[in-house]
């Protein structure tokens, strides 16, 4: 059933590591033979516990035999294993014992402060280098084995999920009465002005929804990292895996905006229909929603919660500056609550009719924002959550496997 065999002693030092056929034949060489009717793992294992000791002729301890599988393989031994190593016979030409340098001149010859920094520094690289062979490369499957299609996994991470999600659900009640409370709060006390088209709502309204959805999607991969490493490992798909809890989303995408507009908009009494401002609220959920994703696979969870909630802050403080900087300008074009921003301003400006055209104009030229510019707003907002989205799947496959 196995095509390879690792055998680890006390304290995770290994002593065999390689194809099972030739394991019987590397003990024997080194003076341990497997008794008639007696199972080769099960031997080895007591071995190794120094429950049995070996019957040869040159007795070998089972402390030795992770030294005698560094010079077999022809690994430097470190220092602090080298004294089990003195009666052993010395390992073949051009293999070093680790640092150790030539006895006769140990007292004379000391490692500078340089050399060790260096050697400190390929160590890392070596080590980081064979993380990202890990990540990014796959090893050959010698098991012949036929694993489910992308679409049948799909279908069984979407009922796994689904069950989650219903396990869950005091929770998902929980953040849905947050959501009325918050747009009851807000829309009884922002007043709708005719100068600014009801900004000042809106503003606290993104700050508000940015961050209970945030907070809400970093549970969906947040709490199973460890999960999805053991079945990354097995085979799985990652793509199926990542679309079955972003599926599962969708739910709460598209209920969300109407749970909190319930609330907010006949509180609030804008001028814009419950249409336009849930088209634009669907936009931004979708649009946090995927940034929360990035922000649990990139982040450890208590890091992800707190950029969760700062982020929404300072990027609205950023989106509604009305300096003359042009650097803050082009900042403020890349940030979503801008964008949303703008969609909800537009599509209150255009219930403005008769004499309040030229007030609607001239308020709309001091923003910055075109009537025309409303479709272009929902659009980058959506074009922000695919790319959010799409980060978050490469940091998922690319650098969470290792964790």
């Amino acid at each position: 059933m196995f095509d390879d065999l690792i055998l680890l002693a006390k304290g995770g030092h290994t002593v065999y590591h390689g194809p099972v056929k030739e394991v019987e034949e590397y003990f024997a060489g080194i003076g341990i033979n497997v008794p008639e009717r007696v199972n080769p793992p099960d031997h080895f294992i007591d071995v190794l516990e120094g429950i049995i000791k070996p019957s040869t002729s040159s007795v070998v301890s089972h402390r030795e035999l992770p030294v005698r599988w560094m010079l077999y393989k022809g690994y430097p031994i470190p220092p602090d294993m080298q004294q089990n190593s003195a009666g052993l016979a010395p390992p073949s030409e051009g293999i070093k014992l680790g640092n150790q340098i030539d006895c006769n001149t140990v007292e004379t010859e000391k490692q500078s402060f340089a050399g060790e920094i260096w050697q400190r520094m390929m160590c890392n690289v070596v080590h980081q280098w064979d993380i990202i062979r890990h990540n990014l490369l796959r090893s050959r499957d010698l098991s012949n084995r036929r694993t489910p299609g992308v679409f049948m996994q799909y279908k069984y991470f979407l009922g796994r999920a689904g069950k989650q999600r219903l396990r869950e659900a005091r929770i998902q009640a929980v953040d849905f009465l947050i959501l009325l409370l918050a747009g009851a709060c807000l829309g009884s006390l922002t007043k709708v002005g005719d100068e600014k088209f009801g900004a000042p709502g809106y503003t606290y309204t993104i700050i508000a929804i940015s961050l209970l959805c945030k907070i809400s999607a970093l549970r969906s991969f947040s709490l199973d990292k460890l999960q999805y490493c053991r079945e990354s490992a097995s085979g799985i798909s990652s793509l199926a895996h990542f679309l079955s809890k972003d599926t599962i989303d969708l739910f709460n995408t598209v209920i969300k905006p109407a749970v909190y507009l319930s609330m907010f908009y006949f509180f609030s009494n804008p001028r814009s229909s419950f249409t336009d401002n849930y088209i634009v609220l669907l936009c931004l959920v979708y649009c946090v929603t995927g940034i929360g994703y990035a922000l649990a696979i990139f982040l450890e969870p208590g890091t992800s919660q707190l950029c969760a909630v700062l982020l929404p802050v300072v990027l609205t403080l950023i989106a509604t500056q009305t300096g003359d900087s042009h650097f803050l300008k082009n900042l403020a074009n890349l940030c979503y609550p801008k964008w949303a921003l703008e969609a909800f301003v537009i599509a209150n400006a255009e219930r403005y009719s008769g004499v309040w055209l030229i007030t609607r104009c001239g308020s709309l030229m001091a923003m910055g924002y075109n009537l025309r510019d409303w479709g272009r707003c929902v659009s980058f907002l959506v074009l922000a959550g695919v790319i959010s989205r799409f980060l978050a799947f490469v940091g998922m496959v690319t650098f969470q496997r290792k964790k």
